[in-house]
C-alpha cells in the first residue's frame, strides 16, 4: 500500500459513489464525467491495494474496506471544507479573533463517546487553538449559548429556540434510574414501560429550565409525580436515586458513564428514542465553531450508530 498522502479529489469521488450507489449519479453530483469518477476510484484502490466498491451489485456497494474508508473520508473532507472556510475568514478584511479559546459546553456526558472523539479530533486539527471545557447544568440548555458562555454545546434534546441551531449526533433508547432496591429494578435489561414508571417520584428542576428539557425528563408528561428533591446535574440526580428520594431519566449511555453503586438503569421499551445534539448560535461567525461542528457531524455519521446501539430497521 502506498504511503503517499490521500488525494482529496479521489476521496470525494469515492465517497460520492458510496453515497449515490452509482458511478453515473456520483459523476453528476460532482460535475465530472463518469469515466473520470471511475478512474478516481480505481486509482484509490491501486494506492490502497484493495477493492473499495463492489461493482457487481446494484446499487454499487462498498466492500468492508470501503465502508471503513468512507468513515475516514467524511471526516477528512469535512475538515478540508472547514479549513477552506477558515482561510476565507482569515483573509477577510478586519478578520480577528486570534488567540481566542473555543469554549465547549457539555451537559452531563454529552453525546457519550462521540464527545471526547470530537474534541480530540478538533485538537488534532487545530492544535494552536486553546479548548476550554465547561460543564453545563440542566437549566443551561439554551442560555449557555445565547448568553455567550460557550461557543458550542453538547445538549439534549434539541433546543427549540430560533437563536440556536443543532445537529443530531446520537439517538438512543430512553432509561429510568431507580434505586437497586426498587421493584422496578428487577426489570433489568428486559425493560419496563411508560405505564410502569408513571408513579415514580421524578426529581424536580428549577422553574426556568427550558420546556423541551422538562418534556424530555418527564417523557412528555409535565404532570408526572415529583419528588421534593431538586436536581440540575447528573450527580445530583444519582444522589437522590441512591438515597431513595427521587428517580431520574436519561439516555441508555447514561449507565456507562454514571454506574454508581446502588443505582439501577432500566430501559423504557415503549418510549420514543431521543437524540443528543451539538448546538451553536444561529448567527455564529467564528470559523473555529464551524470547523468543530463539521468534524463532530462527520464523526457522528461514522460513529454515531455504533455509540447509540441503534439497531432499529431503517
Amino acid at each position: 500500500m502506498s504511503s503517499a498522502p490521500l488525494d482529496l479529489r479521489l476521496l470525494s469521488s469515492f465517497l460520492a459513489v458510496v453515497e449515490e450507489g452509482h458511478f453515473g449519479r456520483a459523476a453528476a453530483r460532482l460535475f465530472l464525467s463518469p469515466p473520470a469518477v471511475t478512474q478516481h476510484v480505481r486509482r484509490l484502490e491501486t494506492e490502497l491495494g484493495t477493492l473499495l466498491v463492489d461493482r457487481r451489485t446494484n446499487p454499487v456497494s462498498p466492500t468492508p474496506a470501503g465502508v471503513r474508508l468512507a468513515g475516514h473520508a467524511r471526516v477528512l473532507l469535512a475538515a478540508s471544507n472547514a479549513a477552506l472556510d477558515d482561510m476565507a475568514e482569515a483573509v477577510r478584511p478586519g478578520a480577528g479573533g486570534a488567540g481566542r479559546p473555543l469554549r465547549v459546553g457539555i451537559m452531563g456526558h454529552g453525546s457519550a463517546e462521540l464527545t471526547p472523539a470530537a474534541i480530540n479530533a478538533y485538537r488534532r486539527a487545530r492544535p494552536e487553538v486553546r479548548v476550554e471545557i465547561r460543564q453545563l447544568d440542566f437549566t443551561e440548555h439554551v442560555t449557555a449559548l445565547t448568553e455567550d458562555r460557550v461557543d458550542v454545546a453538547f445538549v439534549r434534546p434539541g433546543p427549540d429556540d430560533e437563536r440556536v441551531v443543532a445537529d443530531v449526533l446520537t439517538t438512543e433508547q430512553r432509561i429510568v434510574v431507580v434505586p437497586e432496591r426498587s421493584p422496578l429494578a428487577a426489570a433489568g435489561q428486559t425493560g419496563a414501560t411508560l405505564a410502569d414508571v408513571a408513579a415514580l417520584p421524578f426529581f424536580r428542576v428549577p422553574g426556568h429550565t427550558p420546556r423541551p428539557f422538562t418534556d424530555y425528563l418527564y417523557f412528555g408528561e409535565e404532570g408526572r409525580r415529583r419528588s421534593t428533591d431538586y436536581a440540575v446535574t447528573p450527580q445530583e440526580v444519582l444522589t437522590g436515586v441512591i438515597t431513595g428520594r427521587a428517580a431520574g431519566s436519561g439516555l441508555r449511555s447514561f449507565a456507562r458513564y454514571y454506574a454508581w453503586p446502588g443505582a439501577a438503569f432500566v430501559p423504557i421499551i415503549d418510549a420514543p428514542w431521543e437524540s443528543s445534539h451539538l448546538a451553536v448560535r444561529a448567527d455564529e461567525d467564528n470559523p473555529e465553531v464551524h470547523i468543530f461542528r463539521a468534524l463532530a457531524v462527520a464523526l457522528a455519521r461514522e460513529l454515531g450508530a455504533a455509540i447509540s446501539g441503534d439497531t432499529r430497521p431503517l
